[in-house]
């Protein structure tokens, strides 16, 4: 048990709040202005980037295990709830939806999913919103995949079935 209170292995999916779901390829010793470091080495495949962790820092960087079946089923009922937009300016309300998708937090991430999904008889969305959409689903459905371990195309699959509302 490393000193954070957290402990991945390798093979470990793993959830970063700033790029969603990776796997912990190694457990490395580095040295680091002298002081010998311990670090996860995660990738992010989607991002063809890798990352390093210290292990002692993981918990407050963030790195958390994946979500539980009972946050996943809360998340797929946040998709189903009604659409919450604030009357603020679009400028203030994106950078609160980047905030929730960065935060790493799935049902916030649904959140943010929820207020941007568009039905078909619905409006388009600006550039913008269709961006921050895009980004929170890609999120959410890599996230649900790697739980469910299925492909990312499954999980949007099981994502837009919660988006669908029954015509109001």
């Amino acid at each position: 048990m490393s000193k954070s209170g957290l402990d991945f292995s390798v093979g470990d999916h793993v959830v970063y709040p700033a790029h969603g779901v990776g796997l912990v390829q190694g457990i490395e010793t580095q040295e680091v202005a002298g002081l010998k470091l311990e670090v996860y080495v995660i990738t992010f495949d989607h991002e063809k980037m890798t990352l390093r962790v210290p292990t002692g820092k993981a918990k407050s960087a963030g790195l958390r295990p994946l979500a539980e079946t009972n946050v996943v089923s809360q998340a797929l009922n946040t998709l189903k709830g009604r659409a919450r937009v604030k009357r603020t300016m679009w400028s203030r309300r994106a950078q609160e939806y980047e905030a929730k998708i960065n935060s790493g937090d799935l049902i916030s991430i649904a959140e943010v999913v929820r207020d941007l999904h568009r039905a078909e008889n619905q409006p388009e969305q600006s550039y913008s919103e269709r961006q921050l959409y895009e980004s929170a689903l890609d999120r959410m459905a890599r996230e649900v995949a790697a739980i469910e371990r299925i492909d990312r195309e499954e999980a949007i699959g099981i994502l837009a079935k919660s988006l669908v509302r029954t015509a109001a």
